[in-house]
């Protein structure tokens, strides 16, 4: 019996271009009268058709059947994305999602583990996932899935839809936007998924997941649901601290193994990758997927680096209310928010600016922040590697700043 990775859950959503059934309808419509009055004119039928700029019409066909999808840089190999427009080219979800789930895959996390009664190392299956293949480059082809599906793993199977497997190699991940991407041989891969604009998704926009649910004996499920909400923001521990992750909410059904897959728009097009959901008692539909945008220049620069680059401060802190209080004697008593630096690299930028231990930051590039969470927000998103910040910090009861130029 196989470990099912049950620590988060993801969803994927895109959006419905708008219009796309009335173009298709009112240009089927249009050019179904053309041709049906040509050829009713007979015996002048085909003259009317010699007439006719049959060229003009194909053109016109393929422009309103054109979708802008993921586009792929012929010299930097990077990946965008762009709202799709026009009609679409499935007729139904059942056929968007048998197109589209030939992109899905089962992701398995191997681990090496100790055998009890022999104490020598073998490999266990420690959990599954799912992942979702996006681009194809000469002979490999890019699966992205979550991190926290492939964390520690000494080994990574991908299951293609198909049923055959075949080993993958680790490109990058990051644990803080949960995301990670794999690279396999691209012999036995037909067919890529694009993502979506995740900005123009709306709450009640139609959606379809597509996973393995507690493992690959059930992989290639199909759920659907709406978007229940966009713009969320989820409190999340990770590896690397805790962080306040973008997500897009939808009520399709997630499980575990669904994490790393892929929520979907009607135009079979990635919204967004599956990563969360809350399983409590009495609790339902309650989903979380990381929209497109925000998925998008994460894969790139993993697959151009094989990291994400961040500015770097060397210290470990502890929010003021998990702190003792005879630790925060001398702080005012009017500050109440803020994070203390409980741990402090020697070598990092900020102990050679002059920030210590027991330091309490109360602002970050002249910005208050509640916590720590605030602060990595504000570090990661709004920095960069070689940038000076201004941070505000209480010691002996008086306020300082320090400037910190930060490392990587």
């Amino acid at each position: 019996m196989e470990n099912f990775e049950d620590n988060q859950q993801q969803v994927t959503i895109q959006k419905a271009s708008k219009g796309k059934q009335f173009i298709a309808t009112v240009t089927g419509g249009i050019i179904g009268s053309v041709l049906t009055v040509a050829f009713i004119a007979s015996p002048y039928s085909e003259q009317v058709l010699n007439k006719m700029n049959l060229e003009t019409i194909s053109q016109a066909i393929q422009k309103f059947e054109a979708k802008d999808e993921v586009k792929i840089d012929s010299n930097t190999q990077t990946v965008t994305a762009q709202a799709t427009k026009g009609d679409t080219s499935f007729n139904s979800i059942s056929d968007m999602v048998e197109t589209a789930s030939k992109s899905i895959v089962g992701v398995t996390n191997i681990q090496q583990a100790k055998n009890r009664y022999t104490s020598q190392n073998q490999t266990v299956k420690s959990g599954t996932g799912s992942g979702v293949i996006f681009k194809i480059v000469d002979n490999s082809a890019y699966i992205v899935t979550n991190n926290h599906v492939i964390e520690g793993a000494s080994e990574v199977e991908i299951t293609l839809e198909n049923g055959q497997k075949t080993n993958a190699k680790i490109i990058g991940a990051d644990a803080l936007t949960d995301l990670a991407v794999l690279e396999i041989d691209a012999k036995n891969v037909s067919n890529v998924l694009s993502f979506a604009d995740s900005s123009t998704v709306r709450a009640g926009d139609q959606v379809v997941a597509i996973g393995n649910p507690l493992g690959l004996d059930l992989s290639g499920t199909v759920t659907q649901g709406i978007v229940s909400g966009v713009d969320r923001s989820m409190s999340v521990s990770t590896s690397s601290g805790e962080w306040d992750l973008d997500v897009i909410q939808t009520d399709a059904a997630i499980n575990p193994g669904n994490s790393g897959g892929a929520l979907l728009n009607t135009d079979g097009q990635v919204i967004g990758i599956n990563s969360l959901k809350i399983s409590e008692s009495g609790i339902e539909g309650l989903g979380f997927a990381i929209p497109s945008n925000d998925v998008i220049p994460i894969v790139n620069e993993l697959i151009s680096k094989g990291k994400i680059t961040r500015p770097y401060l060397g210290v470990s802190l502890t929010d003021l209310e998990q702190i003792p209080a005879q630790y925060l004697q001398d702080l005012p008593e009017n500050i109440t928010n803020g994070t203390m630096v409980t741990n402090l690299n020697p070598d990092s930028a900020a102990s050679k600016a002059g920030l210590k231990v027991q330091d309490i930051i109360v602002s970050f590039n002249e910005t208050e922040i509640d916590g720590a969470s605030d602060l990595r927000k504000i570090l990661y998103t709004q920095l960069k590697v070689g940038e000076k910040v201004k941070i505000g910090v209480y010691r002996n009861g008086k306020l300082e700043t320090i400037t910190v130029t930060l490392t990587e």
